[in-house]
């Protein structure tokens, strides 16, 4: 298990190398910072300096490379647009960001998990039946309609939510959270919501189905030959044989989750790294977009590993085989 979390590791270094190539390719072609920054009336003579100053006059080799010497020690170059450090600008939106992603995925886990099995019990129940027919609209419609549904029935008709921003936040240290305040959490309701349906949906098709097919298998009529009553044979055998699968997926989500809530940011105007983003793409500003690239491939990898060194925890066969089921 050691070696095989040796090799994880260097696989997702190289994999970091990889996306920051093309992260720092990709970018050069998007815009033109110096014009961004001095202007159209900025004279050549301003712009060369500018550009000698932020070394953009050195070739593109030295450019990379100095962009990850700088980045394997945590920073990431200087913001164009604001001129402040880029690690600084994350440190301040990281928290909204990890808050609104970890918060919908706890929400989507568990209810994903429990509606999953709930629907895989009573397969015939006119409840399960619209549950199964509420989970096709998670997963058809698309996260920036569901926020705007959201935003028109509780800010815009009922009142009762704020439609955009963070609230109030406390400062713990450099880490700020909205959970201790009222208007924090009901600023968090909506985003979270937003979110987590998709998420929600599809894990809980993907515990119902993974559970019809252990149901079907052998050790589950050995079970029930044994006298066992059907709780337990449901929610000792069959769930915990189910969450495997669920393990990866609801990991991997994570991933997804932070990085494709740069839509649900935008549309609640959530200050988090999505809309720091956005606005860099807006300025070409090349640094805070290969540093959120980055960050990004950075969370895939690491939940990556966890989810495969879970596996271990959950499987005792990949204990004895030494191979995970992903053939690595």
């Amino acid at each position: 298990m050691f070696a095989y979390s040796i090799r994880s590791i260097a696989q997702g270094l190289l994999v970091l190398v990889a996306v920051a190539f093309i992260a720092f390719s990709m970018f050069r072609f998007v815009g033109d910072p110096v014009a961004n920054m001095l202007g159209q009336e900025a004279t050549l003579q301003d712009r060369q300096e500018l550009s000698e100053r932020l070394g953009l006059n050195d070739p593109w080799p030295v450019q990379f490379a100095q962009f990850i010497g700088n980045a394997a020690t945590g920073e990431f170059g200087v913001s164009y647009r604001q001129a402040r450090k880029v690690s600084d600008l994350i440190k301040e939106r990281l928290p909204a960001t990890v808050e609104l992603a970890v918060l919908s995925a706890l929400v989507a886990t568990f209810f994903g998990v429990l509606l999953g099995v709930y629907v895989a019990i009573n397969r015939t129940g006119f409840l399960s039946n619209a549950i199964m027919s509420i989970s096709l609209i998670g997963v058809s419609l698309p996260t920036f309609l569901i926020g705007i549904g959201l935003i028109y029935i509780f800010a815009v008709e009922l009142r009762w939510l704020p439609s955009f921003g963070r609230g109030e936040t406390v400062k713990i240290g450099w880490w700020s959270t909205g959970l201790l305040t009222e208007s924090g959490r009901k600023s968090l309701i909506m985003p979270v919501l937003t979110l987590a349906f998709f998420q929600l949906t599809l894990i809980m098709r993907l515990v119902r189905s993974e559970m019809l097919e252990v149901m079907r298998a052998d050790f589950i009529r050995f079970a029930r030959a044994r006298g066992l009553g059907e709780r337990v044979i449901e929610l000792r055998h069959a769930l915990r044989n189910t969450l495997v699968p669920v393990v990866t997926i609801a990991g991997l989500q994570l991933g997804s989750v932070i990085a494709f809530a740069i839509v649900t940011e935008t549309v609640f105007q959530w200050p988090g790294l999505g809309a720091l983003f956005v606005n860099a793409v807006q300025f070409a500003d090349v640094p805070v977009m290969a540093a959120y690239l980055m960050f990004v491939a950075a969370v895939f990898v690491i939940t990556n590993l966890i989810v495969d060194l879970l596996y271990f925890l959950l499987d005792p066969r990949l204990r004895t085989g030494g191979r995970t089921a992903k053939g690595h």
